[in-house]
């Protein structure tokens, strides 16, 4: 009986992944991008162009991207947090702390800087390729994840693309399947990053446009 439970099990697994395959996965990895943003070549892919998972998810920010990029590089653990659920990050020991202000020490991210956990563990994100106000992309350690950022500004207003690219080359059939069913819960920590950066930007965007009315007076 419990042999026959097992089988039971992996078989609605199995068939469960083939169904998220066919009809879920592309909205999963696709939140919030056009067609044409999910399709394009974009700054730091060239990082990893071997990837088996691809996700590329944006947002429209009602601010110039003077607002969005302090958000975005003073993220991580032991820094600014992610804007997501810290709640859930911590749970995994990741000691997150998401920031509601702009932390001015933490503004002079590098490329060659290596952003780890708080206690110095696990694999960490090397920052690659870093163009001020237009793409940060960081590449684990390891090499199998790069995590790119990109920003599109247009009359006042800004797109924030975000792409992953995981390489699951090595990895068992089981590891493999369980990072299939981990793209639905990216989505769900992701979706919360991208709108927790675009509520602080435009929010940063409306203080600072204030403060510009208030001294011309």
């Amino acid at each position: 009986m419990i042999i026959r439970a097992a089988a039971l099990t992996a078989v609605v697994a199995a068939a469960g992944v083939v169904l998220y395959r066919r009809l879920l996965r592309e909205p999963v990895l696709t939140w919030g991008a056009t067609p044409d943003e999910a399709a394009r070549e974009l700054p730091g892919d060239e990082l990893l162009e071997d990837a088996d998972i691809v996700s590329t998810r944006a947002v429209a920010i009602d601010a110039p991207a003077s607002a969005v990029w302090p958000w975005l590089v003073q993220m991580g653990p032991g820094r600014a947090g992610a804007y997501t659920y810290d709640w859930i990050e911590n749970l995994l020991g990741l000691d997150m702390h998401s920031a509601d202000t702009v932390v001015p020490e933490l503004q002079q991210l590098e490329v060659g800087e290596v952003i780890k956990g708080t206690r110095g563990e696990g694999t960490g994100m090397r920052v690659e390729l870093l163009e001020p106000q237009h793409v940060l992309a960081t590449r684990s350690e390891d090499g199998r994840w790069v995590w790119s950022f990109v920003l599109a500004e247009e009359d006042g207003s800004t797109r924030l693309v975000s792409r992953n690219r995981i390489s699951t080359g090595g990895l068992s059939r089981s590891g493999k399947l369980g990072m299939a069913m981990m793209e639905p819960g990216s989505l769900v920590m992701e979706r919360k990053m991208l709108l927790g950066i675009k509520e602080r930007a435009e929010r940063l965007a409306r203080e600072e446009s204030e403060q510009l009315v208030f001294a011309a007076r």
